[in-house]
């Protein structure tokens, strides 16, 4: 049997599905069975996929049920002792399993080992790095104020530790991997590999393009995870806040310009000032502020130019860049 089972959940990819099997089928780990977990998609995704001729491929179609039930879905076919997921979109560097079971035999009181993560747009061009974290051992508080593993495409699980864990909570429409993650890190240790293996593709049709629906979701997922923190831990619940809203404020004014960005940004922004004040002695704070406020008095097309010509300075990332981890 395989070592390592990995799930793709897919729903309409027939853009980025193939790109995405070949990084997993491009591993320098080679002992892995790769189930796709079809969710009714319309499009031409499951011919793509059949169309592959790789002994490894295992393909299941179900009525379309969201990323959540499918990740599921895998777990329940999977046969191997760890367990990746990557999104349909998203890619893997070739020694990402490698490296992630490796560092899973040298640390074998660990159940989850996860990489770093860049982000790439929708032609792979890339956008920005991630929040390059190492920690290991017991990151419970530190995964509670933050998703350091940012995406559902980045760690290796021992399986039977996401079958304790009852597998992923399926009442969440967001936030179900830092979810996850929080109830592993409740029960075991983690390993950080300090490499950039994992690619989170941005583009304008992604789940988390969805700021708001990403705001109401989290919300939930936050909500669930403090009723269930010890009361040593409840102080860093408006930490945990300010983090999620200056990560909306960055969502928000990502990608082309726009009012309704600006304004959702302005939102958010207050949001965050008002869980983290210190927000307030920020000197980024003003770069952000002035494009809120450049793109809710010029047009879209000239304010674009602007961003793009000063991109170092007027870039959204630089809120990510001080999220605070404790």
């Amino acid at each position: 049997m395989p070592k390592i089972s990995v799930v793709i959940p897919a729903y309409n990819a027939a853009k980025t599905i193939k790109e995405t099997i070949q990084s997993v089928l491009n591993q320098t780990f080679t002992d892995f069975e790769l189930i796709i977990i079809n969710d009714g998609s319309q499009d031409a995704t499951l011919e793509i996929v059949e169309s592959i001729p790789d002994p490894r491929i295992y393909l299941f179609s179900y009525p379309n049920a969201g990323p959540t039930v499918s990740r599921n879905r895998g777990i329940c076919q999977a046969v191997g002792d760890y367990i990746s997921f990557i999104d349909a979109d998203d890619l893997w560097t070739p020694d990402k399993l490698e490296s992630q079971f490796n560092a899973l035999q040298a640390n074998p009181q660990a159940a989850v080992a996860y990489s770093w993560t860049n982000s790439i747009d929708e032609r792979g061009k890339l956008l920005r790095r991630g929040f390059y974290v190492q920690l290991n051992g017991d990151v419970y508080k530190t995964l509670l104020v933050i998703n350091f593993l940012e995406n559902g495409s980045n760690p290796l699980i021992r399986r039977t530790a996401l079958v304790e864990m009852g597998g992923f909570e399926e009442s969440l429409t967001h936030g179900e991997d830092w979810d996850m993650w929080l109830r592993l890190a409740s029960s075991y240790d983690f390993v950080a590999v300090p490499s950039p293996q994992v690619l989170y593709r941005i583009s304008p049709d992604s789940a988390s393009s969805d700021v708001f629906k990403q705001e109401e979701g989290c919300l939930i997922m936050i909500e669930r995870a403090f009723t269930q923190v010890p009361e040593s831990l409840q102080n860093l619940k408006r930490l945990t806040l300010a983090n999620l809203y200056k990560y909306l404020t960055s969502k928000a004014l990502e990608g082309i310009p726009s009012r309704a960005n600006s304004l959702a940004a302005a939102r958010f922004l207050g949001l965050a000032l008002r869980n983290d004040p210190f927000l307030l002695r920020r000197r980024v704070l003003g770069k952000v502020l002035f494009k809120i406020a450049l793109t809710l008095i010029l047009p879209s097309q000239q304010t674009q130019r602007f961003f793009t010509r000063f991109d170092r300075i007027f870039n959204t990332t630089t809120l990510l860049g001080y999220l605070k981890f404790s």
